[in-house]
């Protein structure tokens, strides 16, 4: 027997995350759980959850493209995204919104193509202009009532990858994928 994911899902959400071509992650807070670890010599550390890393790939490898926005200067995000082979990896960037836009003319796309997935201020001009966006669950509430959808999992536990099985369900693609996995 099948599972139907998201079988909840409104019918406008569904249309949304099948019209989208490239999907942003803010990094702190939604590919990690949101806190800083330093050592001694200041140097950052951070936690990925690997499930959001295959959904990541997975968007790559079936026609969306992917982009990493953070705010903060991080060697570590950097890391991160050349270890996924992500096209798209931008840190230090303080407007987000102008990024997007950017991104959107690179590759072709207009902005109702895009999604947007972040947690806190620094993600609301970006977030007011994707065609789809959303929050994890542990947001901060200013930003999850300005979203169309909220993951049920928190930034850093799997949020991100809610998102990305969620443009591929919505296009089509879920079977394809697993068809790749079981084979």
């Amino acid at each position: 027997m099948a599972h139907v994911p998201f079988p909840d899902l409104p019918a406008d959400l569904r249309e949304r995350a099948a019209r989208i071509r490239l999907a942003c992650f803010d990094v702190d807070g939604t590919l990690t759980d949101g806190r800083l670890w330093l050592d001694a010599e200041g140097r950052e550390l951070k936690a990925f959850h690997i499930q959001d890393g295959m959904g990541l790939r997975l968007l790559e490898e079936h026609g969306v493209r992917v982009a990493l926005v953070t705010a903060r200067e991080s060697a570590v995000v950097a890391a991160r995204g050349r270890e996924l082979r992500l096209s798209e990896v931008h840190v230090g960037i303080r407007d987000k919104r102008a990024l997007l836009e950017q991104l959107c003319s690179k590759h072709g796309h207009t902005p109702a193509e895009a999604a947007m997935m972040g947690d806190d201020l620094v993600d609301l001009g970006a977030l007011s202009i994707a065609g789809l966006a959303v929050a994890p669950a542990n947001a901060h509430p200013w930003v999850k009532a300005r979203v169309h959808w909220h993951t049920r999992t928190a930034g850093g536990e799997g949020a991100a990858r809610e998102l990305c099985d969620l443009i591929l369900t919505a296009q089509g693609k879920a079977e394809a994928v697993l068809a790749g996995f079981l084979q």
